[in-house]
């Protein structure tokens, strides 16, 4: 779950250079838009992104090539992991779907890209796909909303969702003398909490929020957003359809961020802004005993499965989670933020008709299931969240389950991205105290105007 756009220019030349030098595979005809057999083989590319030292999506992949070319002789899967941090892994992409040349022909695309990647012609609509494909009744309709765009066409395939929640580590806690069974009602009490981890346990970070460029959308959703939509206000308003400026919630959640660094709370600057910090905070922060509260996804303990980057048996004795609190304990009690990636086929794809036959292998019930468990994912279709294997694989599963009840989506529209990246360099520039929470947010208030037009903004609360 990066609109930085870093060096665009000099890692373009190299990466249309590289992909270029890929085999471009035959053009011949494959399975039609039903997904019935047709004489010839094609090669198809599938691009992801590879993250950190993790090895789930590669094997998954792996298993899936070996069982299209079995079910398709002569044809070919070429498996085109992109190694990156969110932020590159983003712009990479679309320069890659830029050009017939070097577009993959099925793509990892995150949903909250879907409609801005649509406004710049980069994906192809599946519909006609969909509508004679007898599975896609089994996929629930809040992702298939997420893969919607605002024209009503579908563009990707859903593979999982996701929830957020706090994560932290009973040992730590013991020693700091706080309860195994933690349930702060208030931003105060997880303020609370870490200020003890910092008296009690030292050498400890007390607790790890994202914040700055370099963890890109991860930052302004995991981090920012999961303060702000525990506020009285949103980024956007649906009633009057504006971008919501101005709101002191806003400013209430930069001033968070301003608290735990200031305060020597969360990791220093240079750790917080190191592009490999969701990576560090998987498999060397928290199985390390290293970190007390993490404000992270659901499906972090995929690393400490046997399949993980950092298998760590003890995790489910170690870690507790509990929800994040609102700001004050009011509206619901607690806040998450939910996203979720699709398989989706560029605009420019040589093999359009194969590559929607491997989406459909990608997403069988059984390979479904697989990467649900492997992955640490929240199902998304229904036969596989009624799956006794699925349900059984993990301690968490339906703690973080249950937080769809109270999830929040991020705002579907095209200015998305460009939105996210003004909130995360209000965040970097409170955190390394280059500006004051007050002076960012009227800096963020500018840039969104900018973006979206005055006319299409609002006040918040």
């Amino acid at each position: 779950m990066s609109r930085k756009r870093f060096k665009v220019a000099a890692v373009a030349g190299a990466l249309l250079l590289a992909v270029t030098a890929c085999s471009q595979g035959s053009t011949t005809k494959q399975p039609d838009a039903g997904g019935s057999q047709s004489s010839g083989p094609a090669h198809i590319k599938i691009a992801y992104q590879q993250w950190g030292p993790g090895v789930v999506m590669k094997n998954f992949l792996t298993g899936v090539k070996s069982e299209y070319e079995a079910a398709n002789p002569g044809s070919t899967v070429e498996i085109l992991p992109i190694v990156a941090s969110e932020n590159d892994y983003y712009t990479k992409l679309q320069l890659m779907m830029r050009s017939p040349n070097t577009a993959p022909d099925v793509v990892y695309e995150d949903t909250f890209l879907i409609n801005s990647d649509i406004t710049a012609g980069y994906l192809k609509p599946l519909d006609d796909y969909i509508n004679k494909w007898d599975q896609w009744g089994q996929f629930q309709d809040t992702a298939k909303g997420a893969a919607k765009a605002l024209d009503g066409k579908t563009y990707g395939v859903p593979d999982g969702t996701d929830t957020r929640a706090l994560w932290y580590n009973k040992q730590i806690f013991a020693k700091a003398g706080l309860p195994a069974d933690w349930q702060p009602k208030t931003w105060d009490d997880v303020l609370s909490a870490a200020r003890t981890i910092k008296q009690k346990v030292p050498g400890v970070i007390p607790m790890n929020v994202y914040s700055g460029k370099p963890m890109g959308e991860a930052s302004a959703m995991q981090g920012f957003e999961m303060l702000l939509y525990g506020t009285k206000d949103t980024l956007y308003n649906n009633e009057q359809q504006k971008w919501v400026v101005g709101s002191q919630g806003f400013k209430d959640s930069l001033n968070f961020i301003k608290t735990i660094y200031t305060e020597g709370l969360a990791p220093s600057p240079k750790q917080a802004l190191d592009p490999n910090m969701g990576s560090k905070v998987g498999t060397e922060l928290l199985p390390g005993g290293k970190l007390g509260i993490a404000l992270d996804g659901s499906w972090i303990y995929g690393n400490w499965q046997k399949t993980g980057a950092k298998p760590w048996p003890q995790w489910t004795e170690v870690m507790g989670q509990t929800a994040m609190p609102t700001q004050d304990g009011g509206g619901k009690g607690k806040v998450s933020l939910s996203g979720g990636w699709t398989w989706a086929i560029p605009a420019k794809s040589k093999n359009p008709d194969a590559a929607w036959n491997l989406i459909k292998t990608l997403q069988t019930q059984k390979n479904a299931t697989k990467y649900a468990t492997d992955g640490a994912q929240i199902a998304v279709r229904k036969d596989v969240a009624a799956d006794a294997t699925y349900k059984n694989s993990a301690k968490s599963t339906q703690f973080f389950t249950d937080l769809v009840s109270v999830t929040v989506y991020r705002p579907a529209f095209a200015e998305y991205p460009k939105v996210s990246n003004e909130i995360i360099t209000a965040m970097e520039a409170v955190m390394t105290g280059q500006s004051t929470p007050d002076k960012a947010a009227k800096n963020y208030d500018e840039a969104v105007e900018g973006i979206v037009g005055k006319d299409k903004t609002t006040s918040g609360q």
